[in-house]
């Protein structure tokens, strides 16, 4: 493998310049501009709220300044709430080249796009010198989510991505889960594998919020999918979901945009501190994929059972099909089929390494099923934590 070296020593497996809108007031004007662009390099963030919110300026910091990411163009519109100066010094400040449009200060709509289009071009032109460097496993951040889950993930798709987990951690890379919502159960057993009796406790507090949360909010994480798809109850989604982070020591928790401070296993609490201000947790699997690359994944990997064809930007999202006839009808938005383990032509361990050396390719420049396709969602709504610093749950 090879990775694109960024100023802090850190390093990328792309190499893309992110069009920001900093509300949604500026959407529209940031799209065009990477519709007009049209290269699969110049990608679309953004964050829709004009009210200020800690949580969504520290995510677009950490997206804004992921090793994936070589520049960046703000879009604003001039008078919202988020603290555009602080977000372009962050991305100065990381070595980055980082240009602002204030819609209000370019004369509107189409000046903004037709500068835009030049500014975005003229990164990616700028970007493409980043040095290239060899790159190793034990560099690698990875993680996992699971989304429109079915009978068959907690057996197939989820094992399978525990295996490679436990085989990533092996040769001391990082990787990381989350879902504390659909792990309600699972938390004594999850404790037990704790690196430490108070990140045992820990992890036991961080379900029991889980469950707070959604009992508040009156609706738990099971959807009428997933009992369409052969799912009885929560406590068997939740031993399904639990079962993708495989069988290694548990190192520490993060929360949304925190790094994990050293190699190993780690939870991702993505549930926010105290009483629901905002709505769920994460309204959809693409919110969930942002949190991960904001806390630097390299690689999503993303189970399914009824299927789903979405991916991500700034960071490859790798889709493994859990049931057989949903991969036969979605094979073109699947990477790995691991159906076959249902099927009895594949064991659990084989489809674990088969998704460890996808892995290897698509981090060497290989494109997934999503990036082919174009997907390229992108999601973030408000949340409040007590808390995003440096790791310190361990």
């Amino acid at each position: 493998m090879q990775g694109y070296l960024r100023s802090n020593g850190k390093k990328g497996i792309r190499n893309t310049v992110v069009v920001a809108y900093l509300v949604e007031c500026a959407h529209h004007v940031a799209r065009t501009i990477v519709n007009k662009a049209n290269n699969q390099d110049i990608q679309l963030i953004g964050f829709p709220g004009c009210y200020p919110n800690n949580y969504a300026l520290s995510m677009m910091t950490k997206l804004c300044t992921h090793p994936n990411v070589g520049g960046v163009l703000l879009v604003s519109l001039g008078c919202e709430g988020f603290n555009r100066e602080h977000l372009s010094e962050a991305i100065s400040q990381s070595g980055r080249p980082v240009s602002t449009l204030v819609i209000q200060n370019n004369g509107g709509t189409k000046n903004t796009i037709d500068k835009g289009v030049q500014e975005a071009a003229a990164m990616l032109e700028q970007i493409s010198s980043c040095p290239v460097v060899d790159m190793t496993v034990d560099e690698l951040v990875i993680g996992t989510i699971c989304g429109g889950s079915d009978g068959t993930s907690g057996i197939s798709a989820n094992p399978a991505v525990g295996k490679c987990f436990d085989r990533l951690i092996t040769q001391n890379a990082t990787c990381i889960f989350e879902e504390t919502g659909e792990l309600v159960g699972c938390e004594q057993i999850m404790a037990q594998r704790a690196e430490s009796k108070d990140l045992a406790d820990k992890l036991v507090s961080c379900v029991i919020k889980a469950e707070k949360y959604y009992t508040k909010m009156g609706y738990g994480s099971f959807a009428p999918g997933n009992a369409e798809g052969g799912l009885t109850t929560q406590e068997e989604k939740s031993m399904g979901a639990y079962a993708k982070s495989g069988g290694s020591l548990i190192n520490g928790i993060i929360k949304p945009g925190e790094e994990p401070h050293k190699k190993g296993l780690f939870l991702m609490d993505v549930v926010p501190d105290g009483d629901p201000k905002f709505g769920f947790p994460n309204i959809s699997d693409n919110q969930e994929i942002i949190e991960m690359i904001a806390s630097g994944a390299h690689i999503t990997l993303f189970t399914t059972g009824r299927g789903s064809v979405v991916g991500s930007a700034i960071s490859p999202v790798i889709k493994i099909c859990a049931n057989p006839e949903t991969y036969k009808n979605l094979s073109d938005d699947m990477d790995i089929n691991a159906g076959s383990i249902i099927e009895g032509q594949k064991t659990v361990e084989q489809v674990g390494d088969e998704i460890f050396d996808l892995i290897v390719r698509i981090a060497s420049g290989e494109q997934s099923k999503s990036e082919q396709m174009g997907h390229q969602e992108f999601l973030l709504t408000y949340k409040t934590f007590d808390s995003i610093g440096p790791a310190c749950l361990n």
